[in-house]
């Protein structure tokens, strides 16, 4: 009897993150290990600027991201000017363009010589119009293509709690005679919280483990040192010891976040009716503000790195033929599909374990686990093969079972599995956001109409979360799509994708090479993005 009553849930959930806090764990077990003497010569000369440019980058790309995806989501969800529909599922399209192609279109474009002397040269005649061009390099260069190329996490996120949002909160700071101005941040912004700081912790998250970018601009951060350590000096023992530090910046995001929140809650209470908000009709200079505002946070943040790849691939169309178009968007699409199909069962089982057990420890795990989005992917992937191989070595072969290496190292299986502790985090949280919309009451509801966990779970909560699962798969493909070193050292032999061909022609000072699999990369996002759009950003 005692055995029936086990939590089927409570298990689950902890196996699940147990599974996939394992790299995260290992890296913490490996700060005591043995390193090399490149760890006493960084210590000595360049730790303290990579932990200070970490921190630089982090703060400029969690401002202009928050200004960027607030500025865009309020816009589109309180009021109507022209083209308003349209940026309301234009922002997501930044989503498309990772932070890397984003990078080499920005230097191409501002560079001696480049796209905008080239443009200028035919406009005006000849001059010397690089004294005049501005450069977007260094740290600056990195800042602009990751908040660019992030901010859409914070956009969509907030634009959804805005949508939630009763017109009787309007009402009540027009009745209170507050301002436009002060309503928004005193009442709309506030109540808008999970899903902003949900926003802005993958955004956090995202930037920390970023390496393309950074290493494009010469910038040393905590990313570059661990690639520097193992790639260079083979000291993995020392790259997770800079892992660890990552880890503790987000710990202390999530910690300063949940000590700042306390026991708020930010369900809707529905005694009272909940009463659509009307949007108001912008007109004059205000509606033209507004859209200028959405129409250059587009423009930069897709227009531009979309136009720099396609005009290099127009200028150079022997690049465009000679990729192997077909093999490269099936294999994509099949990476994509089973990751996704992964990540959502055990994120919803996980989910919902967490929500009926009520367990603390359960609780500081799962947090634990989804702190592995901080983890560069090369350092994922390099645990997954030392992991493999230690087991097959003193468990499965010591059992006298046939060897195991070949089906999980070089392997879709392989794939799959790294990208499910990789990007957990997204799936995780997008579900818990979701989640959080559901009031309590509604599961004591269901279990005094008879219904079991398992029912309450799958009649009522999985249908209830559909457009949450919906903006999970649409994160998850995309970060599938853009994955670059998971996907470089663990796919099978000759297996590519669109994001492994644009870095193997990048790294080889081919950066025109690189343009055509960068387009059609962003353009099967965007394909992607605009089918599955109507779903995730619909407002009934």
């Amino acid at each position: 009897m005692y055995l029936k009553k086990i939590n089927f849930w409570f298990v689950s959930s902890l196996l699940i993150s147990v599974i996939v806090a394992i790299p995260i764990i290992t890296v913490f077990s490996s700060f005591f290990e043995d390193t090399s003497n490149y760890y006493q010569i960084l210590k000595d000369t360049f730790l303290f600027e990579y932990i200070f440019n970490s921190l630089t980058l982090l703060i400029c790309v969690l401002a202009l991201t928050f200004l960027f995806g607030i500025s865009a989501a309020y816009l589109v969800s309180f009021y109507t000017f022209p083209l308003s529909n349209f940026f309301k599922w234009a922002m997501i399209l930044s989503f498309a363009v990772p932070p890397y192609i984003y990078a080499y279109s920005l230097t191409a474009f501002f560079e001696n010589y480049g796209t905008l002397y080239s443009i200028l040269k035919n406009l005006l005649g000849e001059g010397n119009y690089n004294q005049y061009i501005p450069k977007f390099d260094g740290l600056l260069g990195a800042v602009l293509s990751l908040s660019f190329s992030l901010f859409a996490y914070v956009y969509i996120l907030s634009r959804a709690s805005f949508l939630y949002q009763s017109q009787n909160l309007i009402d009540l700071g027009r009745s209170l005679g507050f301002s436009k101005y002060k309503s928004f941040y005193s009442l709309i912004l506030p109540a808008a919280r999970p899903a902003i700081v949900t926003g802005l912790s993958l955004v956090a998250m995202e930037t920390l483990a970023e390496f393309g970018a950074v290493d494009f601009f010469s910038i040393n951060t905590l990313t570059t040192g661990i690639y520097n350590s193992w790639i260079t000096f083979d000291d993995l023992a020392f790259s997770n010891r800079i892992s660890f530090f990552l880890l503790v910046f987000i710990f202390a995001l999530f910690i300063l976040e949940n000590l700042s929140r306390k026991k708020a809650r930010y369900h809707s209470n529905t005694k009272g009716g909940f009463k659509h908000k009307e949007k108001s009709q912008l007109s004059g200079i205000k509606a033209f503000y507004a859209f200028f505002i959405c129409f250059l946070i587009f423009f930069l943040s897709f227009l531009f790195p979309l136009g720099q790849m396609l005009y290099w691939t127009i200028k150079f169309p022997e690049n465009f033929f000679d990729l192997e178009i077909i093999s490269l968007t099936l294999n994509t699409i099949y990476l994509v599909f089973l990751s996704s199909l992964v990540l959502i069962f055990f994120s919803l089982i996980s989910n919902y374990g967490n929500r009926v057990s009520k367990n603390k420890v359960l609780n500081i795990l799962s947090t634990l686990s989804i702190s592995g989005y901080a983890i560069p992917g090369v350092i994922l992937a390099v645990a997954f093969i030392t992991f493999i191989a230690w087991f097959d070595e003193n468990v499965i072969q010591a059992l006298g079972f046939l060897s195991i290496k070949k089906l999980f190292i070089g392997s879709v299986l392989g794939l799959v599995l790294v990208y499910f502790v990789r990007f957990y985090s997204l799936a995780f949280n997008g579900i818990k956001s979701g989640y959080e919309k559901i009031n309590i009451s509604v599961d004591e509801s269901s279990y005094l109409l008879g219904y079991s966990k398992q029912k309450t779970f799958t009649n009522i909560h999985v249908p209830y979360l559909r457009n949450s699962l919906l903006f999970v798969v649409i994160l998850i493909s995309l970060e599938i799509i853009r994955e670059l070193p998971i996907t470089l050292i663990l796919r099978p032999f000759n297996f590519e994708t669109f994001a492994t061909t644009a870095y193997i022609s990048a790294s080889e000072d081919l950066l025109e090479a690189a343009a055509a699999p960068s387009l059609f990369l962003i353009l099967i996002a965007t394909i992607f993005i605009m089918i599955t759009s109507k779903y995730i950003l619909r407002e009934k």
